[in-house]
């Protein structure tokens, strides 16, 4: 089980969507499966991984540990700005490698919104252990045979939804590409083909919507039922959601995050919006106080840190993920599921965190604010940094049929003072001015001076 301490499970599980065939949410279960899963990657990794061997033996682990706590309580944490330091002193790949260079056959890079690129590797058993969770998260969605789903993404090196995609289509899912095109033609694509969800960032939902407006699309009539949302913390957010699923006809829309170093982390809960699991028959979560390190309990918030139980080929254990959470304080019986619950799903990244004027400013508080107005089709932060000083401004476009502009504008900057204490300058600009984002929206700009 994950080390932070939560309400314990009941003693079974159900049949809720999303649970492997078989699977007991009995804790005890799940904690034997997760040992011997830590068991299995301590062994591979220690002989022949020269980025966490040394770590291991440096800590006293010097063979499969026989508990849980061998490893959370004696080996440190392991930092992003470690890896890349990594691979830039072992290019182009790092010394993060359980295996020959051989046996792997898959590379995706980070995409870089947060320091420097990641390139990372798996072999087929990896890759194949990562199809695995993107399949859970399908079976918590209602996902399945007869399902056609879109994925209007370009087929790039980020891992972006790879995964998801071939996922789909193993599990006997069509799976319909729409990389390389314009919105206008993938909406024809996904509609011509009839598909009955889509699988894209909030933010590119939202652009799909807006294009489908413009061309006098009514997507209520589309066949889509469900919206999969990953790639930014929107998918949890109420406004957000609720935003998506009207521009789509009262689609529901569900949340899933993951990394491309860590793979597809989590899935929603079919019974309580806005919340998600993080997937503990493929990782091994905690989640810490930033303050302390401590373990942090029901109702607290953190970081979440993971240790992938299955990617033996290129491994992290207790990687600071960046993301900040918020364990549930529901019970597994509530839930129907035992594995680690997150309320309002990712919050905010760490290290996206801003200082103005003596107020701490997270990216996605300031998106929860803007997307609570219908009127505002995109926006942009320009962040101004005066030596150790900043200060923003924000930009804001009006959907079509918004007849004030100035007075949505002065609006969004009443909510904002409202909600941070902040005066925050908020003007509008001309329709189609704003970038419109495929994959992680890229609103805050940063300029110095």
């Amino acid at each position: 089980m994950s080390t932070t301490p939560r309400t314990p499970p009941p003693s079974s599980s159900g049949s809720l969507p999303g649970n492997p065939p078989g699977e007991s949410d009995l804790a005890a279960d799940l904690a034997a499966h997760q040992l011997r899963a830590l068991q299995t990657l301590v062994s591979e990794v220690l002989g022949s991984n020269d980025f966490y061997g040394p770590r291991l033996r440096a800590a006293g682990i010097d063979g499969p540990p026989r508990d849980v706590g061998e490893v959370t309580g004696r080996l440190g944490t392991t930092w992003k700005d470690e890896l890349v330091a990594d691979q830039r002193s072992h290019p182009p790949y790092g010394t993060n490698l359980t295996y020959p260079l051989e046996r792997y056959v898959r590379l995706h890079q980070t995409s870089g919104t947060s320091g420097s690129p990641l390139r990372w590797l798996d072999t087929a058993d990896s890759w194949r252990w990562m199809l695995s969770t993107w399949q859970r998260v399908f079976g918590a969605c209602g996902i399945g045979p007869g399902d056609r789903v879109f994925f209007p993404f370009s087929f790039g090196p980020f891992l972006g939804f790879w995964t998801a995609f071939e996922a789909a289509w193993q599990m006997g899912v069509m799976a319909l590409p729409g990389g390389g095109m314009s919105s206008k033609a993938r909406l024809r694509v996904m509609l011509d083909n009839r598909a009955t969800a889509v699988v894209c960032t909030p933010t590119y939902a939202l652009r799909l919507a807006e294009e489908a407006a413009s061309e006098g699309i009514d997507l209520s009539g589309s066949g889509v039922g469900r919206v999969i949302v990953a790639g930014e913390p929107g998918g949890s957010l109420p406004a957000v959601v609720e935003a998506i699923s009207e521009a789509w006809g009262g689609a529901r829309v569900l949340d899933h995050h993951g990394m491309t170093e860590v793979g597809p982390v989590s899935f929603p809960n079919p019974r309580v919006p806005h919340l998600l699991h993080v997937n503990e028959r493929a990782y091994l979560p905690e989640v810490l106080d930033l303050e302390t390190g401590g373990a942090v309990g029901p109702g607290g918030t953190g970081e979440l840190v993971l240790t992938t139980l299955g990617r033996l080929g290129s491994p992290l254990i207790r990687y600071r993920t960046g993301d900040l959470v918020r364990v549930s304080e529901r019970s597994a019986e509530e839930l129907g599921y035992a594995d680690l619950a997150l309320e309002g799903g990712i919050l905010a990244r760490t290290d996206d965190m801003v200082v103005v004027r003596g107020v701490n400013l997270y990216p996605s508080a300031v998106d929860r604010v803007i997307r609570g107005f219908r009127g505002v089709a995109e926006y942009r932060v320009e962040l101004l940094t005066d030596r150790s000083m900043a200060e923003v401004s924000i930009e804001v476009e009006p959907s079509v049929d918004v007849v004030d502009p100035a007075g949505l504008a002065a609006r969004v900057s009443e909510a904002l003072r409202t909600a941070f204490q902040l005066r925050v300058p908020v003007e509008p600009v001309a329709r189609g001015t704003l970038p419109r984002f495929e994959l992680k929206a890229k609103r805050w700009v940063r300029r110095g001076r």
